[in-house]
């Protein structure tokens, strides 16, 4: 009986032990590019905007709960509803350099999310100039890279 109440308990832990090593579902993101370089711009067009395309990789809805930037010039706008593995959503990005100092600038957008690693960043960069656009324009024309004037 002993040995019968051995083989029903020894039973039972395996398939505890079966049931708990299955694979567990997690969504994946994955970002068709993690920076984005607006370039140089004039300061009289000072809004820019930019989206990052990403795909859920993996085998379990992706929720992005939320999306944190790293200054007040840059916004985020993110889908609120799931994207079912396979599917694909975008981040718009936003940044107002209005009233700032021109010059070169790097944001990080930080997402929030359900996956195993629940933290993922992407990049914004970019050169605000003093110079115009038309001056910004010829200059590229010219294969000079734009720079800004002193003030």
């Amino acid at each position: 009986m002993n040995k019968l109440r051995f083989a029903f308990v020894v039973m039972a832990l395996l398939m505890v032990v079966g049931v708990s090593a299955k694979k567990k579902k997690y969504a994946e993101i994955k970002y068709e590019q993690t920076s984005v370089d607006l370039g140089t711009f004039s300061q009289d067009t000072p809004v820019q905007k930019c989206t990052f395309k990403f795909y859920n990789v993996g085998n379990d809805k992706l929720y992005i709960n939320y999306v944190h930037t790293s200054c007040g010039c840059t916004v985020a706008d993110f889908p609120k509803d799931p994207i079912s593995p396979g599917g694909s959503g975008e981040i718009s990005v936003t940044y107002d350099g209005t009233n700032k100092m021109p010059g070169k600038f790097r944001k990080t957008i930080q997402v929030f999310t359900n996956c195993k690693d629940e933290l993922s960043r992407v990049y914004i960069l970019g050169n605000m100039s003093n110079l115009s656009k038309e001056e910004i324009q010829k200059q590229k024309k010219e294969g000079v890279k734009p720079v800004s004037t002193p003030e």
